[in-house]
Formats: C-alpha cells, structure tokens, sequence
C-alpha cells in the first residue's frame, strides 16, 4: 500500500454505523498519510457525518441532493394491506401489470426465503439474496435478475446495498423499515440516472409509526392507494382515506 494514492470508502454511514470503525482505522494506519480519501454514501446522518469527518483532514462535502430525500423521478405510494394479505397482493400486482424486474425488500433472510417459494407456486420466477446465502448464490441470483429469468429478486437491507440495475422499474417495500433512511435507500435502487421508478410500500397496523417515520424524515406525504386487498381493517394502518390511481402508473414497459 505505500503507493496508494486514492481511498474510496463505499456505504461509509453503514460501515461506520454497523460497527467497521475499529476495522477502518486499522486499514487507515497502513496507509500512506499522503492520499486521498473518497466516501460516498446515500444518506448520513448528523452523528455519521461528524465521524467521517473527523477521519477525513480539511474534507469538502459534495450533496447532490438534499439530505435524506428520494429522487424525484421515484413515484411513492402506500398500500395498506393486511400481513396475512402481503403476499397475495404482491402477486396480483406481479401478474395483473405484468411488471418484468421487481426488487422486494423484506424485512428478516426467513421472510425472504418464504416469500421467494410462495411466489414460484404462483409461476412467478424469484430468487432470494440475504446473508445466509454464498457469495456463489448471490452472484447468481443477481445474474439471473439482470437478464430477466428471474423476475423477482427479494432482498433483505445488507444483502441489497450496492445493487445497481438500470431497469429495476419497481421497488417494493414488502415490510416498512423501521429506519427511516432505509427506505430512502430503498427505493433510490429504481429511477437511476434519471430514469423514472415506483416504489410501493405494504403498510400493515403494526408499520403505521415506520410510516409517519419515513414522512417525517422525507418531509413528504407518500400517497395511499386502492387495491383489490384492501379492508376496513387496512385502512387503519395509514388512518387516510384511499384514492384510486390509473393503472397506467403500475405500468412500465421494458424496452
């Protein structure tokens, strides 16, 4: 290392905030003091910020959107949904729109691997990436979403980071984070480099406080939705009044 010249730390707040300081500062003191050190993150936060840069002498900080905020390319919506229902309202959205490459979000590596077998009973191709599987499975996994024989690929948080997939059309947050700059990361993995997303969220009872989480932290009202599963009991997840939407925002051919 004594020529290296450039350092780039990817998904620094995570790093940092998962507890890699320590394993950091070890790779820091084996580098030349003369260098350059790139971090690139989709959010930070106040307390991550402050420790980055203490790490970084005379640091510039370059934002090229304002602090925890989705692309505005990302359409968002809410469906408040029953748990039990999750599953069967992913797959009629699946079927009905014929959405091609979706990326769901699911909250533990079992609900991802459940979900991925429910859906193949239903004829939906999908395959699971969290971090129980082999870095062999996940790359194949991945491949596989990438050229289309797979058409679901589910995904827990720490699997998900550094996906990039220029057509992942639809994000769906399968279960609400209860961290509210997740889901901005989330569902920055659809309308990359300007192209145009939906992200979709299933907001259960018990994630309505993830929700008002989330707005809070975004500053935006995410719009509630009408769906073939929707209930009484659904619409006391978000406790809003739902409107239907044209089917043509669910659409997005693949071209």
């Amino acid at each position: 290392f004594d020529e290296l010249e450039v350092l780039v730390l990817d998904e620094a707040d995570r790093m940092l905030d998962m507890g890699f300081i320590h394993d950091i500062r070890k790779i820091l003191n084996l580098l030349p003091p003369v260098r350059q050190n790139l971090m690139f993150s989709a959010t930070f936060s106040a307390d991550i910020r402050q420790l980055a840069k203490g790490m970084i002498n005379d640091p510039v900080e370059i934002s090229v959107t304002p602090r925890n905020t989705a692309a505005p390319t990302v359409k968002q919506w809410v469906c408040p949904v029953d748990k039990k229902q999750k599953t069967a309202l992913l797959t009629h959205l699946i079927l009905e729109n014929e959405w091609v490459q979706v990326l769901v979000f699911s909250r533990t590596k079992h609900g991802a691997n459940k979900l991925t077998k429910q859906l193949a009973q239903k004829g939906i191709n999908a395959a699971a990436i969290h971090g129980n599987k082999g870095q062999g499975a996940r790359t194949k996994a991945l491949a596989d979403f990438k050229q289309g024989s797979v058409r679901v690929l589910v995904a827990t948080d720490i699997a998900a980071r550094g996906i990039h997939i220029d057509d992942v059309s639809h994000v769906i947050n399968y279960d609400i984070p209860n961290s509210p700059d997740v889901y901005v990361h989330r569902i920055g993995r659809t309308a990359r480099a300007g192209t145009e997303g939906t992200a979709f969220s299933f907001c259960a009872a018990e994630e309505r406080n993830f929700l008002h989480d989330i707005e809070a932290l975004t500053r935006q009202h995410i719009e509630v939705v009408e769906h073939k599963f929707h209930s009484n009991s659904a619409k006391n997840a978000t406790g809003r009044d739902a409107k239907p939407v044209p089917k043509k925002p669910f659409v997005r051919n693949m071209t």
